[in-house]
Formats: C-alpha cells, structure tokens, sequence
C-alpha cells in the first residue's frame, strides 16, 4: 500500500515538473513569436516610408531644380537603407544597430531635404507635396510605434528568459536575449532652430 502512494506522489510530482517545462517552453516560444512578428511591424513601417520617398523626391525635383545633391543624399540613403533589414531568424545586436544606423541615415536626408524645402513656397504650397508631407509624418509615427512595440515584445521576451526558473529552460532551448532599438545618439536634445537651418 506503502509503495503504491510513494509511487502516485512520484508520478504527481513527474507530471507537475513536465507540465511546468511545457508551460516555460510554450510562453517562452510565444513570446519570441511576437517579438518576430513585431520585426515585421517595424519592416513594413520602414518599407512603407522607403517607398514614399521617390514620390517626394520628384516632387520637390520639379519645384527645386538647383537642390540636386540634396535629393542625391535621400535616393543613396534611401538605397542604402533598402539593403538593410531586420531578419528574426538571426536577430543580433549588430544586426539591429545596422539597421538602425540606415535607417538613420535616411532620417537626417530627409531632414535636410525638409528644411530646402522651406526655400520654395510654391513647392510647400503645392497640394501634392502636401499630402506627401502628411503620409510622410504618418510614415514617422507609424515607425515610433512600431519601434516601441517592438522594445515592448523584446522586454518582455528578455524578461521571461533571465528571471528564475524559466531561464534554465531558455537555457536548455537556446533561447537568447533580443536586442533593443535605441534612441539616436543626441535625441535627448532638442533641436535648435539654428542648427536645422544650418543643415
């Protein structure tokens, strides 16, 4: 009779650990799935605006003829950036950081083609580059936010693999930390008027 309990309480705690292994095994593959699906969200936000910059450069092209090098700078950042893009499979700090360093480049060409433009009021009045400017600002948001859902899903994940005792079996899987998107260097800063018109 002895026996028969011994073995019900070791069976009982044998199915209590493999159900909590499962568990730990299933949250942790979730949440990768979302940080995954999430490197897609911020792909298509950057896509997205990579794919409105042509319309914006020949725009402007057809009011500011004498701005070439710096609608030159927005096309090669543009293709640049176009190289460059976030793949789950291999998620890496250098990975995110290149990605990152592209896309900003596009950001600061962009910027500068931002401020050319205040030179050419009929180019800012134009109802075309009106409503470019508009998706371009959706574009922008759509990327902040795809960004911080992203850093959301990611700390989540990153939380789940390092705390006790689901970090033994992101161990045990090879479940790794994912990287962070950062803010640039000097975003703590507020512009100055100044220094964008100097760009």
């Amino acid at each position: 009779m002895k026996k028969g309990i011994v073995l019900i309480v070791i069976l009982s705690m044998l199915a209590s650990a493999i159900t909590w292994i499962i568990g730990a095994y299933n949250t942790l593959v979730r949440q990768e799935e979302n940080v995954e699906r999430c490197i897609g969200d911020v792909n298509t936000a950057y896509q997205k605006r990579a794919d409105l910059i042509p319309n914006i450069v020949e725009s402007v092209k057809a009011y500011a003829e004498y701005e070439q090098g710096t609608l030159a700078a927005v096309v090669e950042a543009r293709s640049h950036a176009s190289q460059t893009t976030l793949n789950a499979d291999n998620l890496s700090a250098e990975q995110l950081k290149a990605f990152q360093e592209a896309q900003d480049e596009v950001s600061g060409a962009l910027s500068r083609l931002l401020v050319t433009v205040e030179r050419y009021p009929d180019l800012k009045a134009s109802h075309n580059f009106m409503d470019l400017n508009y998706k371009l600002e959706g574009c922008e948001n759509e990327i902040a936010n795809a960004r911080r859902n992203f850093n959301s899903a990611a700390n989540s994940f990153n939380t789940t693999v390092r705390k006790f005792p689901s970090n033994v079996i992101a161990k045990f899987f090879n479940f790794e930390k994912k990287p962070y998107f950062e803010a640039k260097a000097g975003a703590e800063d507020a512009p100055s008027i100044g220094g964008m018109l100097a760009q």
